[in-house]
Order: C-alpha cells, then structure tokens, then sequence
C-alpha cells in the first residue's frame, strides 16, 4: 500500500474486499480509498462500501484528501446521491467522508497513509483511528487487522480484541471475502437464536 507520496511498502498488491482486479488494486495502492472503504462500512455489504472510492473517483476525477475536504458539502452530496447511490445513506455519509479528509488535510498534510505509518505502536494506531469519523468500534479492530496483516503496518497484540468471526485482515481473496461473510452471518445468527430462546426461558 502506498504510504505517502514518497515512501511505499512491499505489501499486498490488492486489497480484496471489492469486486473487481482495478478496484481491489486502488484499495491497495491508494490509502483515501482504503480509508472511505471502511467510513461506509455499515448498513450495505462489504463490497459496496470498498467499492465506493473506485466509484467516486470514476465520478468527480479525484479522490485527492485535500480535494474531498474543499468540495462544498452540498456538491458532495449529490455525488454520492447519483444513482446508484455509493450509500442507503449518501447525504450522511459524503458528510462524513469530507470530515474525514479535512482531518487528514489538517493532521497530515493530505496523505492519509500517515495515519498509520507515523502511528507510535497499537495503542496510538487506535487513538489515531478513532479520530476519524465513522471509525469506531469494530471498525477500529478490522482497519487495524487489515493494516497489519496485509499492509505490513508494524503492531502487535491488535489480535486480542478479534471477533470469534474474524475481520477483514482475513480477507486474502475473493473466496475468503466470501467466506468471512458467511461466517459472520451464522455466528451472528446463531447469537439472536440463543438469545431469543433465553430470553423466552
């Protein structure tokens, strides 16, 4: 993954949480897109989400930090409204979005790799993480596995807070994208069977 614009890593060449070789290789080669995947990560399938830096950019030209942080919100907003849709939710997300690059605008100089490249071990990673919007939780736990295990990001002891389904830093392949959602699927399934059958006991 590129980390800035003068320093590279020999990391994974494509980042398979999409579909598509082009889309799955901007993932791996462009960090705002890494970093939009995971922001609209939620309420649509991993695919869509990771897909929508690829769509953005096929739509506005660029999807440069700074430029995103400059677009008036209103403009953004229609761009990620235009069918199909890069969200259910575009108006929330393309604000989140454009919050997201002013912070990487502000924090570091437009290069979103920096965010974890200059991190200071897992703890600051997190810290770090945490202060983009629509990075929390659990979404913290899977940028940081993907980072790691695919990215070459030097941090240890992120596996400890690891759902039993795993994360995206599975992900090696299409086939495992797959495998990990069905995977994520049942367990999550079986957890409301079990809590509904308590909670009638």
């Amino acid at each position: 993954m590129k980390l800035s614009t003068d320093r590279t890593a020999a990391t994974a060449t494509h980042l398979w949480l999409t579909e598509g070789d082009d889309e799955c290789a901007l993932l791996a080669d462009d960090p705002a897109a890494f970093v939009i995947g995971f922001i609209l990560d939620q309420q649509v399938t991993v695919q869509k989400a990771f897909r929508a830096g690829w769509d953005l950019r096929e739509r506005i030209g660029t999807i440069e930090p700074a430029a995103l942080a400059a677009m008036p919100l209103e403009q953004l907003e229609q761009v990620f409204a235009e069918k199909p849709a890069l969200h259910r939710y575009p108006k929330v997300m393309a604000k989140r979005v454009r919050e997201a690059m002013q912070l990487i605008v502000d924090r570091y100089d437009g290069h979103a790799g920096r965010l974890w490249w200059e991190a200071d071990g897992l703890d600051d990673l997190r810290a770090r993480i945490a202060e983009v919007p629509g990075l929390g939780g659990h979404k913290n736990v899977s940028m940081t596995a993907v980072l790691a295990r695919q990215c070459g990001v030097p941090v240890t002891g992120w596996e400890a807070d690891v759902p039993e389904w795993g994360t995206l830093g599975d992900v090696d392949s299409p086939e495992a994208l797959k495998a990990y959602q069905s995977r994520k699927r049942a367990i999550k399934q079986a957890k409301r069977a079990a809590d509904a059958a308590a909670s009638n006991d």
